[in-house]
C-alpha cells in the first residue's frame, strides 16, 4: 500500500502498526517491509516544506494530455487536408493533359452546338447541315475498330483510316493522335473553319467525335488521295499537263474562296501537294484547316502570330517578320506550281547543294528562260511553249520576295486559266503575242473585254461571292484572249 504525508517538523517519521480497530478487515498486520522516499515540491527541490499537492500534479497531467491529444488531431486534420487538396489539383492537371473534349466554340460571337443524326442536338445558324457529331461507336464499326489495314495516310495530327458509315457512305477518318504536337486547338479550328465553308473545292466535313477523350474528323473520301501522291514517290500513274493545269486551277479556286468569299479572310497557313486531295474525277479540293487563321481586319495590313507552316512550302517574309497575310499562301502555292511542273520533293537533301530547295532552283531556270530544262520527264514533248511561259510566269510571281509584289490568288486562277487555254487552243498569228501578258496587265485587259464581262461580273460573280466562285465558266472569258474569233 502506498501512502502520502506531510513530513513532522520534528524531522522524525513515526510508523506503527497494530490491530485494526476498521471492520471486515484483518485484526493484525504483519510487516514484511518499508520503503520510505522524500517527494520534491513544486520547484523541484527536496529542501522545502511546501506541502504536496497531489490534485495538482493530476490536473498538469491531464491538460498536457488534452493539448497533445488536440494538436495531434489537428496535425492529423491539416495533413489529410493537404492531401485532398494535393490529389485534387494533380487530377485536375491529369485531366487538363489527357481530355480532349471538345467545348462549344465560338461562330461570330455566338455559341455553336453541332446538330446530330444519332442524337437530339441543335444545328447553330449555319447555310449548310452536314457538320454532325457522329457517336464513337459508329466511327468504331466504320473503321473496323480501326482497323491498321485500312490506314491510308499519316499526318502530324494522327491516322487517316478509310471508313464506311451505315447509310453507305464512304468517309476518311482522322483520328488524332494523344502524342502529336497538334491538339485540341486545331481539333476546334477544323470544325469551325469546315462548318462555315462550302465549296466544291473545298474538302467536306462531314462529321467530327470527341468522346472517349478522342479528337475524330471524318471527312469526304477522296478516292484519288493526294495531289502528292501522283506526282512522286507512290507508283500512281502520271497526270498529264492537262490534268495538272486543272488540279492547280482547282486549287487556286479554293483558296480564292477561302481569301475572299467570307466577310473576313482566311488564310490556310499550310498550302502544299498533300493538303490538294483529289476526288475520283481528279478535281481538286483544299483540306486540312488545323493551322487555318483568320486574316487581318480592314483596318489592319496583317496578323501578327507565331511562324507555322510546312518546311520547303513557308513565306520567308513570314518567318522573318512573323507578319501573316494572304500573300504567305500565295508563296506556298508558287512553290506547289513548281512541284506540279518538276514532279519532285521540295526538299531533298539526297541531291546536290544547289538543287536542295525546289523553289530556289526553279527560280534559277526560270529567270533564264530555261524553265524547259527542269520539267518533269513525263511531259516531255507535250507543253505548249506559250502555256509553260504562262505557267512560269504565274509561279514567279508567286515567289517575289516580299508580299506586296505578289499577285492575289484571283490573279493566279486568271493566269492559270489562260495557261490552260494556251495549252488547248489553236492560235493563229505570232504566239509571242498571246503569251506575254503578266500577272500585272491580265486583269485590266479582261475587264474591258466587253459586254461579256459585264454578263459574267453581274451575274456569275454576284452569285458566286455568297456560295461557290466556282461557278464561273473562267475558260468562257480566257477564249476570248486566245482565240481569233473572240472579242
Amino acid at each position: 500500500m502506498d501512502y502520502v504525508t506531510e513530513s513532522a517538523t520534528s524531522n522524525k517519521l513515526r510508523v506503527s502498526i497494530g490491530p485494526s480497530n476498521l471492520h471486515g478487515t484483518e485484526p493484525n498486520a504483519i510487516l514484511n517491509g518499508l520503503e520510505i522516499m522524500k517527494m520534491n515540491n513544486s520547484d523541484g527541490s527536496l529542501t522545502g516544506s511546501e506541502t504536496v499537492n497531489t490534485s495538482g500534479s493530476s490536473s498538469k497531467n491531464n491538460v498536457g494530455a488534452i493539448v497533445g491529444a488536440s494538436v495531434g488531431v489537428a496535425s492529423g486534420v491539416l495533413l489529410a487536408g493537404v492531401i485532398v487538396m494535393v490529389c485534387r489539383k494533380r487530377r485536375r492537371q491529369s485531366l487538363q493533359g489527357q481530355s480532349k473534349t471538345w467545348m462549344p466554340f465560338s461562330i461570330n460571337g455566338g455559341t455553336q452546338t453541332m446538330g446530330s443524326k444519332y442524337s437530339k442536338g441543335t444545328t447553330a445558324s449555319l447555310n449548310s447541315n452536314a457538320s454532325y457529331h457522329i457517336p464513337f461507336l459508329v466511327v468504331q464499326e466504320s473503321t473496323n475498330n480501326f482497323d491498321e489495314g485500312w490506314v491510308i495516310g499519316i499526318g502530324g495530327f494522327g491516322k487517316v483510316y478509310k471508313g464506311e458509315l451505315n447509310d453507305g457512305t464512304k468517309v476518311a477518318v482522322k483520328r488524332g493522335n494523344p502524342r502529336s504536337q497538334q491538339g485540341l486547338a486545331e481539333f476546334q479550328t477544323e470544325i469551325e473553319m469546315l462548318s462555315q465553308f462550302r465549296h466544291r473545292h473545298l474538302v467536306s466535313l462531314i462529321g467530327y467525335c470527341d468522346e472517349k477523350n478522342e479528337m475524330i474528323l471524318i471527312y469526304e473520301y477522296m478516292e484519288n488521295g493526294t495531289l502528292k501522291s501522283h506526282l512522286y514517290g507512290s507508283g500512281h500513274p502520271s497526270l498529264s499537263w492537262k490534268q495538272r493545269l486543272e488540279v492547280c486551277i482547282g486549287a487556286a479556286r479554293g483558296l480564292h474562296y477561302l481569301h475572299t468569299g467570307y466577310a473576313k479572310a482566311v488564310i490556310h497557313r499550310d498550302v502544299k501537294s498533300a493538303n490538294i486531295l483529289l476526288d475520283e474525277n481528279f478535281m481538286a479540293k483544299v483540306a486540312d484547316f488545323g493551322l487555318s487563321k483568320a486574316g487581318p481586319e480592314l483596318d489592319q495590313t496583317h496578323v501578327s502570330t507565331a511562324v507555322k507552316g510546312s518546311f520547303g512550302y513557308l513565306d520567308p517574309e513570314y518567318f522573318r517578320r512573323q507578319q501573316l497575310t494572304e500573300k504567305s499562301d500565295v508563296y506556298s502555292f508558287g512553290v506547289v506550281l513548281f512541284e506540279v511542273l518538276c514532279a519532285r520533293p521540295v526538299i531533298d537533301p539526297t541531291l546536290p547543294r544547289e538543287m536542295v530547295n525546289l523553289a530556289e532552283w526553279a527560280m534559277k531556270w526560270q529567270k533564264r528562260g530555261q524553265l524547259e530544262q527542269i520539267i518533269d520527264p513525263n511531259l516531255k514533248g507535250t507543253i505548249k511553249p506559250d502555256s509553260l511561259r504562262k505557267f512560269g510566269e504565274t509561279a514567279e510571281k508567286c515567289l517575289a520576295d516580299f508580299g506586296v509584289d505578289r499577285p492575289s490568288m484571283g490573279d493566279v486562277l486568271w493566269n492559270l486559266e489562260y495557261a490552260l487555254q494556251l495549252q488547248e487552243a489553236v492560235v493563229q498569228g505570232d504566239p509571242e503575242e498571246n503569251s506575254t501578258n503578266m500577272i500585272g496587265d491580265l486583269s485590266p485587259q479582261i475587264n474591258n473585254v466587253g459586254p461579256l464581262d459585264h454578263t459574267v461580273s453581274s451575274t456569275q460573280f454576284e452569285a458566286s461571292s455568297v456560295n461557290d466562285l466556282s461557278g464561273v465558266s473562267m475558260s468562257k472569258v480566257c477564249s476570248q484572249l486566245v482565240k481569233s474569233e473572240g472579242r
